[in-house]
């Protein structure tokens, strides 16, 4: 196994009173950190800012650092505590412990080492994966960094790509709507026919000219008639072609010119007829409407235009309500199960908030157990830890350090 794609969880991991991510750091002794010993000690002995069993260089030195073999593999996805700190490659994927995705997902572990602002933007591969910054997974997904979303005035004219995607500030469609990319010669509502023609996001609301409302539904007769002079996606050829006939970044189906409450009739009974709306096209595994979701992931198999046929049978498969997220089983097949699944997890359900949240009730915080079944009780789950309204967990209110 590579060494670079093997970096686990730190030897004597502390989950205690004196920090959530206690991992007994005395402080840096520069030196090598590639020996039984160093590789055990709980400092960083080559100040590389990786510690023990974390430093590659630990894998390919040490044998205190080494996989332990498994009896049996259970080809089930590694998201527990226990399956995530016992040096197994439980499910045999080539990775184990804190190389799991489903390992770094429980932040309790620490696993993940670039995880605030000043870290995902100081240059360094500061956990030593071979990602810098942004292009790694820990800032692209940490819930404390903001560098690496690119759609804030701030990161779209740092002169950086933020989140890494190949195109830097206002080349990026992400600062579309910022103020700074949009060098507006005239900012204000998009109700004259100046504003309606000149080619700006006047209002900064990302649509511009006749494919803002403001323009396409003015009053204003001078701007309607210049706005239906323009090509149009509202006849039935328009709405098959596969080209984006108005400009408005909507193609066929997807612009509501096709698809909506005025559209011809024809384009309409077409899309209609393509819509993920019925059990068929909810289960059928294409994108019938070309939206880029497919079946349940798709809102309209599930929202008040749907047939209560396709509605019972996303409920039934999809972790979205109380009864599939504390079942104990993996309804939608995707690795996760219950609270552990995204679907669960940022519910809007308050009764499911309430079921996936150790901190949902406070006094959840201080009773000794394991309120959302993710393996960390009371203050050592984040939940409580770094909520400011719990206030028996104010001593962890901070991230990892």
């Amino acid at each position: 196994m590579h060494a670079r794609n093997v970096v686990v969880a730190a030897l004597g991991v502390v989950l205690s009173t004196a920090s959530v991510c206690d991992y007994q750091i005395l402080g840096p002794v520069v030196g090598y950190e590639n020996d039984e010993e160093s590789c055990v000690d709980g400092v960083d002995n080559d100040a590389d800012g990786v510690v023990d069993c974390q430093d590659p260089e630990c894998w390919i030195f040490s044998n205190r650092c080494g996989e332990f073999p498994a009896d049996a593999v259970a080809f089930d996805v590694e998201d527990t505590v226990e399956e995530c700190t016992d040096f197994v490659d439980n499910d045999g994927n080539g990775f184990l412990d804190c190389a799991e995705f489903g390992c770094q997902d429980i932040l309790e572990l620490c696993c993940i080492m670039e995880f605030s602002d000043e870290l995902c933007s100081d240059g360094r591969d500061n956990d030593l994966n071979g990602d810098i910054d942004c292009a790694d997974r820990g800032c692209r997904l940490g819930l404390f960094v903001t560098v690496c979303d690119e759609g804030t005035e701030e990161t779209c004219s740092d002169g950086r790509d933020n989140d890494s995607d190949s195109v830097v500030d206002c080349d990026d469609d992400d600062c579309a709507g910022a103020v700074i990319c949009n060098p507006n010669p005239d900012p204000g509502p998009e109700t004259t026919l100046e504003r309606c023609k000149d080619g700006f996001d006047n209002d900064g609301n990302r649509f511009v000219d006749c494919g803002d409302f403001g323009c396409s539904q003015a009053p204003d007769p001078e701007i309607q008639a210049y706005c239906a002079s323009l090509p149009s996606e509202v006849t039935l050829d328009d709405c098959s072609d596969g080209v984006d006939n108005d400009g408005n970044g909507f193609t066929d189906c997807v612009d509501f010119s096709c698809s909506g409450f005025d559209a011809d009739p024809e384009a309409a009974a077409y899309c209609a007829a393509r819509s993920e709306t019925t059990l068929a096209r909810c289960s059928d595994g294409v994108d019938n409407d070309g939206n880029g979701f497919i079946d349940c992931g798709d809102f309209s198999c599930s929202d008040e235009d749907a047939d209560p046929e396709a509605v019972a049978y996303c409920e039934a498969i999809t972790e979205r309500s109380v009864a599939n997220c504390s079942d104990g089983i993996d309804n939608d097949d995707n690795g996760f199960i219950d609270c552990r699944d995204n679907g669960c997890r940022f519910s809007s359900d308050p009764l499911i908030e309430t079921l996936c949240q150790e901190s949902a009730d406070p006094l959840n915080c201080a009773d000794g157990e394991d309120n959302d079944n993710d393996g960390f009780t009371d203050c050592a789950d984040f939940d409580c830890a770094w909520n400011p309204e719990v206030t028996t967990c104010a001593e962890f209110n901070k991230p990892c350090e």
